[in-house]
């Protein structure tokens, strides 16, 4: 694990497509008091079971949305006793691979501070995640709503993917100003950036600009 500010820290990278190979993936774990959480998946991270154990273990596991949902979910699980969570619409094709304790549906506070806001459009039950830590920054979990790539953000649609949905979801993330944004995948090394909000903004709005000429 690779540490990228005091509470954050962010899994070995993957790349998951062969044909694909500009494309990554990461995981990452929020160090909290309260109990660490892991948002994502990977399933390089039982390479660093020592390290996150170090670190205070895994709490509770947040996917964003359906791709994220491996075999390795059960191992994890195992390995970690950490709890899983993912959006109800998603969550039988989770409990094909893992046990589930528990969904969400509904805009809301979780855990002690993050805040579950469904973004629906990429997949029926995307989920981005937003948690204000105490050392300054807000960080934005988006999945694959909105990812980061070398030439700035993209979204783009997948078969089962809802276009006006997507829409509404980027409307939606445009007004939420983050410090810092976390895509699950990137087009990139890595798909973490800091933002201010007008930078957040003109991102949002050059996505859907793009998803505009999809329609």
């Amino acid at each position: 694990m690779q540490q990228i500010y005091p509470d954050l820290w962010q899994s070995l990278t993957e790349h998951p497509f062969a044909e694909a190979p500009q494309v990554t993936t990461h995981a990452y774990l929020l160090t909290r008091p309260e109990g660490n959480v892991l948002l994502y998946n990977s399933s390089y991270l039982l390479e660093d079971a020592d390290q996150i154990e170090s670190l205070g273990g895994v709490a509770c596991q947040l996917l964003s949305h359906r791709d994220e949902i491996t075999p390795a979910l059960a191992d994890l699980r195992a390995h970690f006793g950490a709890r899983l969570g993912i959006h109800a619409r998603e969550a039988e094709e989770v409990r094909a691979v893992s046990p589930l304790d528990f969904v969400f549906e509904t805009r809301e506070t979780w855990l002690d501070g993050i805040e579950v806001i469904p973004t629906p459009g990429h997949s029926p039950g995307s989920t981005s995640f937003r948690y204000a830590s105490p050392h300054g920054k807000t960080y934005l979990f988006t999945g694959d709503t909105i990812f980061a790539s070398e030439r700035g953000w993209e979204t783009y649609l997948i078969p089962g993917s809802n276009h006006s949905d997507l829409v509404d979801s980027l409307k939606l993330l445009r007004g939420l100003n983050p410090d810092v944004v976390i895509s699950s995948a990137a087009v990139a090394p890595d798909g973490i950036r800091e933002v201010t909000p007008d930078q957040w903004r003109r991102a949002v709005d050059a996505a859907l600009e793009e998803l505009s000429a999809l329609a």
